[in-house]
């Protein structure tokens, strides 16, 4: 029988016993929510320091939607590490969320269609520079070809790094939909690699499409 979460409750001391007081009384709930509150802006500081990109706003900002999120997650702690570890978890996605979904809110997903995808070569060694400008550039024939414009628009954006909840949400589509997309461009893309004569082994030079 699987006992550590209920173990790792009761090595806890009652002050730490967060996931009752925040279901407590309203009046215990408040007092919890403030020193979790004062938890995670230390641990949100100390996490990003260094990041030029996050000031005392946009940790406060990050705290407070934290807390909505750990609300609603409180019935998802099994107490196999402490509350404050697993809450400051979810802190933390909150941030770098917000980051990457700063990073590209000037930037368009048709500018990133109008762009060329990045494409990392392999590190191997097995194809010579020329084999590696054909493929690419048939890469780039098989995509103009053989998908449609939005699963173009889609592929090059995760290709160049957007999230996949960015992308969705310029789209007014879920994560779910978003991945659907990008799944069905990679096979549309592979088999017209492979239908041009293209092996296995020779995508794998191309991000994303040997999967």
């Amino acid at each position: 029988m699987w006992i550590a979460p209920k173990l790792a409750l009761m090595n806890q001391t009652p002050v730490e016993n967060w996931v009752d007081r925040l279901t407590a009384d309203e009046e215990q709930r408040g007092i919890a929510l403030s020193e979790l509150r004062v938890q995670l802006i230390l641990r949100l500081h100390r996490a990003f320091v260094s990041n030029p990109n996050v000031n005392e706003a946009f940790i406060e900002d990050a705290v407070q939607d934290s807390l909505v999120a750990i609300m609603d997650s409180l019935d998802q702690f099994q107490g196999r590490s402490q509350f404050t570890t697993w809450a400051s978890t979810i802190a933390v996605r909150i941030v770098l969320a917000e980051l990457r979904r700063r990073r590209w809110q000037d930037v368009s997903l048709e500018q990133l269609l109008e762009q060329n995808a990045v494409w990392r070569g392999s590190q191997d060694g097995t194809q010579t520079e020329l084999q590696k400008t054909e493929l690419v550039a048939e890469l780039h024939r098989v995509i103009a070809e053989k998908l449609t414009d939005k699963q173009r628009m889609v592929l090059q954006a995760e290709l160049q790094g957007m999230p996949q909840e960015e992308i969705g949400r310029r789209l007014g589509s879920n994560r779910n939909a978003i991945y659907k997309l990008t799944h069905d461009a990679r096979k549309r893309v592979r088999a017209g690699m492979i239908e041009a004569g293209y092996s296995a082994e020779d995508l794998a030079i191309v991000v994303g499409v040997s999967r």
